[in-house]
Formats: C-alpha cells, structure tokens, sequence
C-alpha cells in the first residue's frame, strides 16, 4: 500500500537516476560547473522532486500536474545526457546506461499518469 511518494517505484528509480548523474557529471570540466554540470544535476533532482511535490499536494489533477513537469524535466535531462556525449564528457556506455534509465522511468511515469487518470481521487492512504 502506497502511505508516500517514498512507497512509488518511479521515486524511487528516479532517486537512483539522480546519484548516477551525479556521479557521470564528476568527472566533467571544471569550467562546466556552472553550465551543463549544473543543468544536468538539476534536471535529474528535479524528476523525484515534482513527483514528491504533487503527491503531497493530496489533489488529483494536481499530482498529475506535477507527474508531467516531471516528464518535462526527464526529457530535458536526456537531452543534456546526450549533449554531454556528444561532448565527449562522458563515454558511450556510461550515456546508454543513463538513457536506459531515463527511458524506464518515463514508462513508469507515463503508466501512472494513464492510471491516475482512470481515477476521481487520490487514495485517503496518500499523506506524505
């Protein structure tokens, strides 16, 4: 049963993606900190932040809202993951690893929008 966003799969998973970017974006230039570094980070914080947001607004419509800026946000993240290999920032591997869990939680975010939709409220369970 689902008693917080903590309790989702896509937080979570999302949480995972954000310590992976962190990690790629180590290694990049110095002279990136204040550019694609800092872009990248913030994407990838924003996804489980939006989805932690609109749960614990404990509106429907609302939490929906959130789950498509976080899908916004999950796009813009493999935009720059893409730009950072182009970039030569981070090696091929490393870039479709990161793409693989971009894509897998666009899926699960895309599911529980489709889901949510279905309903009229959100579950009395759902206090963060």
């Amino acid at each position: 049963m689902i008693q917080s966003y903590r309790d989702l799969l896509v937080w979570q998973k999302a949480m995972d993606l954000v310590v992976a970017c962190y990690g790629a974006t180590e290694q990049f230039p110095k002279t990136e900190i204040y550019g694609l570094t800092g872009q990248l980070r913030r994407a990838a914080v924003s996804i489980p932040s939006n989805i932690a947001e609109g749960r614990g607004r404990q509106h429907l419509p609302e939490f929906i809202h959130f789950l498509h800026i976080a899908q916004g946000s999950l796009a813009e993240l493999e935009t720059q993951i893409q730009i950072a290999n182009r970039l030569n920032y981070i090696e091929a591997q490393q870039c479709q690893t990161l793409l693989q869990q971009t894509n897998e939680i666009a899926q699960m975010l895309h599911g529980l929008i489709r889901s949510l939709k279905n309903r009229k409220t959100l579950p009395p369970d759902a206090h963060p």
